[in-house]
């Protein structure tokens, strides 16, 4: 975490500047190297994580992920993703779906036909 603090411990913060230089090493890797594009997922939960979304650059050479990362019921993770990534889009968006923290903390875990259901349709879904 760039604060220093032990991850878990606090919300961390990313400004485009932080995503623009991570994207920057990546591109230029894939160039170098003759690999096929590279994705950069940042996972993003609370409008704070991600300051001047606007700013980040978009490259051929990387597809920018923003994941909604937030643990919860259906409602509050919905919500999440309406608040903070299809209405602050980059690229592309993601929805991350957690086996123990869903269920623990909203209940259950969103069927499929939900996360489906989502404007825009995440294009990355992550399960943990």
């Amino acid at each position: 975490m760039k604060s220093g603090n032990r991850p878990g411990t606090s919300i961390g913060t990313f400004d485009a500047a932080d995503i623009n230089y991570a994207g920057g090493l990546l591109a230029d890797w894939v160039k170098k190297y003759r690999l096929s594009p590279k994705i950069l997922v940042i996972h993003r939960f609370t409008e704070l994580m991600l300051t001047r979304y606007r700013d980040i650059l978009t490259r051929p050479e990387v597809q920018i992920v923003i994941n909604m990362d937030g643990f919860g019921s259906p409602t509050l993770k919905k919500d999440s993703y309406r608040a903070f990534v299809s209405r602050q889009p980059v690229q592309f968006t993601g929805f991350k779906i957690f086996y123990k923290n869903d269920v623990n903390y909203g209940g259950r875990i969103m069927r499929p036909e939900e996360l489906l259901g989502l404007q825009p349709r995440p294009i990355y879904i992550q399960y943990q």
